[in-house]
Order: structure tokens, then C-alpha cells, then sequence
């Protein structure tokens, strides 16, 4: 005889009920959910106690697996790919504050990389398919807590990146005219939190503090000919201010040495070659590496060797002709950690940069820089910080590390927080290409499916996004759909065509919900 089961209600016949005070354990229908229950509800005494039975024994693995997804990033979509691919039934909700998709291949790529942003093309797949929605404009932690959404899935992932950056911590940081790369990179890029940073770029010298991708990218965008930048998806109010720039010369700074640069040579090779412009370096930086290049993997060798050849070799035939007629430079200094920005004689603006000069202890990528007792002035007009961004907190409820900037976890598996997991930036740490990003979120959607296969997540049918659109409704949130999206994104394609540009970003949330109708 088949065991007696408690009958769950289709969601549309629950009874609705106020959304919960903050801090207290979410209710569906009318059976609430205790913590015991989400871990194993077969072995709740509350539930025998009110049913009169036990439940049926549910193989989530048979059944549709909810699970839910923080963020539309790649660690996001490629976490939901996974899981979709590798589960016959599984259904993914992804939800992102933004309300627009695909995080920082839309916002963080650079506009003169559209190959990079191709991925995209595979994310829209993902969404497209049935077992998958999109969740736009929806505030994790604001609009929706996290408890709520472990309640309503079996299964919660964060892949809401490395949303902050990381300060500089000295003098005269809140000076006009320093920005965070991070801001700069929004800016240019159409994020609607960093539309109106309008940077002044009348100043002769920039200096960018950090030597990683993200640094070469800013400087590439400043100093390429504006006519270049034309036809990419770069916003045209960012590309007015950038054709009326008087910036000439930017300056790339890192505390360490030329072994431990973090740029790639992809992005080394664009800025040499850079029309238009010239490189700086100097050759002294660079003694005695040809001896030590023997011993490094090699693509750290391959970049040292176009570094080396590039500060002490002449340059020949066409190279030569276009570095003597470069109106524009950027350099690289090395050993130089910053301490003070310089003010303006009336204290308006920046106006320079002073410049601990450090030496090295230790051997190769983990060498540490330590301040020699030198100081040096740099003049400039802007700075640029790009020494890393870093994750936020999300919710209360979930784990933080503020000093590694990322959710503790064990694979992917939040500390002692059963069935919520994590993948990408706020897992590992802002480090990485999308690449790398692609092989950590497999690994996370690996990871909850041998859970989801071992018994160790909930039991039994959840509602899912049925259960949080309630609630968002009842908090007067409206969330985005992919087809939503998709009438924006034609919006911004047709608006493209017109200036012969791949799109034209919308930048205010406003303007893309009355385009929707709302």
C-alpha cells in the first residue's frame, strides 16, 4: 500500500498571506518551513505531529528540481547552464538587480572587445530555454531576502560578483578627479549607477594605480582616437566627453616589478600597438631579467620577453615612423606604491600624486613590495584607481568574509549553510578571465547536483518563483523577463543602426520601464 501523503495545493489555490516581518522564517501558504525541515523534512516531529503522517518520501531527483540563481554574470548563467545540461528536469530562476542581463560582459568588457561579449549569444540560449526564466529588477537582500529564497528552491546559488572596488585608503582620495576604475569602466560602459560620473578629462596626465587588465582597458579607451571608438557599443555620452579629452600621456603604476605585472599579453600587445601613441619604459627595470626567464611558465615568460623588447630594443621600418609621430604616450612605472593624492592650490581638484618608491622581498608573482623611504611627485589631472574591486555582503544571513571580500565555502558549498551555494567572483575572489569563471561555475553546478543526487538537499515540491513573485508583488516590485529584455535589447539594436553602431546602451531605468509599459 502506498504511503499516505500530505496533498500540496497547486500555488494559485494557497491562501496569501503578508509578507513576513525582516528576520523572521518565511511561510508558504500556511505550513511553515522550519530550518529542520528544510534540511530533512522526513524527520520533522512538527510535521508528524500536524499531519498525522509522514510525508512522502520525494526523490528530488525525479521530481523539478527549483533551484534559484543570484546574479545574470557569466559565474550566473554559466552555473545555470550547467544545471540545466546535466539535469533532465531541473528548473533555474536567475535573478539580478539590474534590469538588463548578462553583468560585466555587458558592463565590464571592453567596447572595442564585441568578440569577448559573444557569450553572450550562449547566455541568451540558456534563458531561452523552458526550464530557465529571467528575474530583472529584483534586489536580493532588498526586495527579496535570502531565507525566502531557500524556502521557496531546494537549492540557492550567489553568483552576484564583485559589485564595490577596493579603496585606496589614503590622503586625498575624495579629491575631485580621482575615480574608481571600476566607475570609469561603468561609465563608459552604459552601467545605469555610473551614468553621470562625467569625468574631466581637460588635464594633460592621468595616472592609473594598478597594472592588471582592467588598468590597460581604461588606458586603451583614453587614448584611443575617438573616430575608432565610433562604431563599437561604447555610450555616446561617454564618447562626447572622450573626443573633447586633452589627456596626452598616461602613466600605469604598480608597487611591484615587471615579473609580477597582472595584465595579459593580449592586452599588452592592443596598447603597443595602439595608433597614434607611443610606450615608455625604462630599460633600467629591467636588468637582469634575460637570465631569469629561463625558469618561468611560459606564458609569464612570453609576456617578460615583450616587455624586455619593448623598453631596450629600437623600434624599426613602420613602428618607428608611427612611435615618432605619436602625439599620445603611456608608460609603465614600476616600484611605486601610492600615498598621498596632491590637491590643487585651492583644493578643487587633484593635482598629483606622491609616490612611495618600494623594493622587492622575495623571489617571482609572490615577491611583496616594502617601502624604501623615497618618495617621489607625479603631476596629473586625474587618477584612476584600479588596485581591485570586491564583493558585498548580500544578505544577513549569509556568511561574509570582509577581509577576503568572498562567502566562505567549501566547493562551492556555503559554510555550515545547507543547500546554498556559490560560484564566480564572490566565491574565489575578482581574479580571472571569463575562462576561468566558466570552470568554477561548472564546478559549483557539479558540486549541488552530486549533492541534489546524495539526498542532501530538500525533499518534496517547492514552489519556486511562483512563491517569490507573490511576495515581490506584494512589496510592489515588478520584476523584468527575458522578453522584457529582448523589447529592450531591439530598442537598443535599432538605436545602434541609426549611429552605425551595434547598439545604443539605454542608461536610465526610468526610460526602460516606460518603454516597457510600466
Amino acid at each position: 500500500m502506498a504511503p499516505r501523503c500530505w496533498r500540496w495545493w497547486p500555488w494559485s489555490a494557497w491562501p496569501r498571506t503578508r509578507p513576513p516581518p525582516a528576520g523572521s522564517t518565511p511561510t508558504w501558504g500556511t505550513r511553515p518551513l522550519g530550518s529542520d525541515e528544510i534540511r530533512n523534512p522526513a524527520n520533522s516531529k512538527a510535521w508528524t505531529e500536524r499531519r498525522g503522517a509522514p510525508p512522502c518520501q520525494f526523490s528530488t531527483q525525479e521530481q523539478t528540481p527549483q533551484i534559484c540563481v543570484v546574479g545574470s554574470g557569466p559565474a550566473g548563467f554559466y552555473t545555470a547552464q550547467h544545471l540545466l545540461k546535466h539535469h533532465a528536469q531541473a528548473h533555474v530562476d536567475i535573478y539580478e538587480k539590474q534590469l538588463v542581463p548578462f553583468g560585466l560582459v555587458r558592463f565590464g568588457v571592453a567596447p572595442d572587445h564585441p568578440e569577448v561579449k559573444n557569450v553572450v549569444h550562449t547566455f541568451t540560449q540558456t534563458a531561452l530555454s523552458e526550464r530557465c526564466a529571467f528575474l530583472g529588477n529584483v534586489v536580493v537582500g532588498r526586495d527579496v531576502t535570502v531565507p525566502e529564497l531557500r524556502e521557496a528552491y531546494h537549492a540557492v546559488v550567489l553568483s552576484y560578483g564583485a559589485e564595490d572596488h577596493r579603496a585606496l585608503e589614503i590622503p586625498g582620495e575624495e579629491l575631485p578627479g580621482v575615480f574608481s576604475a571600476r566607475a570609469f569602466v561603468g561609465w563608459y560602459n552604459g552601467l545605469p549607477e555610473n551614468r553621470e560620473l562625467a569625468p574631466d578629462l581637460s588635464c594633460d596626465t592621468a595616472v592609473i594605480l594598478g597594472q592588471g587588465n582592467v588598468a590597460l582597458d581604461v588606458a586603451r579607451i583614453l587614448l584611443t582616437p575617438p573616430e575608432q571608438l565610433e562604431k563599437t557599443d561604447i555610450t555616446e555620452a561617454s564618447l562626447g566627453i572622450l573626443r573633447q579629452s586633452r589627456v596626452k600621456t598616461v602613466w600605469i603604476v604598480g608597487r611591484r616589478g615587471p615579473l609580477q605585472v597582472a595584465f595579459t599579453i593580449k592586452e599588452l600587445r592592443e596598447m603597443i600597438q595602439l595608433p597614434g601613441t607611443r610606450p615608455i619604459l625604462d630599460p633600467a627595470d629591467f636588468l637582469g631579467l634575460q637570465d631569469r626567464m629561463k625558469e618561468m611558465p611560459r606564458p609569464r615568460k612570453r609576456l617578460t620577453e615583450l616587455l624586455l623588447r619593448t623598453a631596450t630594443e629600437k623600434p624599426e621600418g613602420e613602428e618607428a615612423a608611427r612611435w615618432a609621430a605619436a602625439s599620445r604616450a603611456w608608460g609603465l612605472r614600476f616600484f611605486r606604491s601610492p600615498q598621498q593624492v596632491l590637491p590643487s592650490p585651492d583644493r578643487q581638484r587633484v593635482a598629483g600624486i606622491r609616490l612611495a618608491v618600494t623594493r622587492l622581498e622575495g623571489v617571482g608573482e609572490t615577491a611583496w613590495a616594502v617601502p624604501t623611504g623615497d618618495t617621489e611627485d607625479l603631476p596629473c589631472g586625474l587618477v584612476l584607481s584600479s588596485v581591485g574591486y570586491k564583493s558585498r555582503p548580500i544578505d544577513p544571513s549569509v556568511p561574509f568574509d570582509p577581509k577576503l571580500g568572498v562567502i566562505p565555502n567549501t566547493e562551492g558549498r556555503v559554510v555550515d549553510v545547507p543547500g546554498l551555494y556559490c560560484s564566480g567572483w564572490v566565491k574565489r575572489g575578482p581574479t580571472g578571465v571569463i575562462a576561468t569563471t566558466m570552470t568554477d561555475s561548472f564546478f559549483t553546478g557539479q558540486t549541488l547536483l552530486k549533492d541534489l543526487k546524495a539526498g542532501l538537499l530538500p525533499s518534496g515540491p517547492r514552489p519556486g518563483s511562483a512563491a517569490i513573485k507573490a511576495l515581490l508583488s506584494s512589496r510592489g516590485v515588478q520584476p523584468i523577463s527575458f522578453s522584457d529584455w529582448e523589447k529592450l535589447d531591439a530598442k537598443e539594436v535599432s538605436r545602434g543602426q541609426a549611429a552605425g553602431k551595434p547598439r545604443e546602451k539605454l542608461l536610465d531605468p526610468q526610460e526602460m520601464l516606460r518603454l516597457l509599459g510600466r
